[in-house]
């Protein structure tokens, strides 16, 4: 049988796994997940920013960058709908 895709293979392959190989598994897309949905916020709030033509300096941008926190992010996102300048986005 052929997989059709990167899921179904790990699926069929995870049962020669030990359970803690499959916990390890699991942490690693648990916390890659997290990874991709971080950096999306940032990407979005950057876009937002540049679509209301808020401009920001390379240290905010930076900081937009490598911030890991959904939470901050989404708090930076609703007042980035609203403010006038980035630095209202950050106080």
């Amino acid at each position: 049988m052929v997989a059709n895709s990167l899921g179904e293979q790990m699926r069929a392959e995870s049962r020669w796994y030990s359970e803690t190989a499959q916990a390890w598994i699991a942490k690693g897309r648990a916390e890659g997940f997290a990874e991709g949905i971080t950096r999306g916020m940032a990407r979005g709030l950057l876009l937002l920013l540049e679509a209301r033509e808020i401009e920001i300096s390379e240290e905010q941008r930076r900081r937009i960058g490598e911030c890991r926190d959904s939470e901050q992010l989404k708090m930076w996102v609703d007042r980035a709908l609203e403010v006038s300048s980035a630095d209202g986005v950050f106080s």
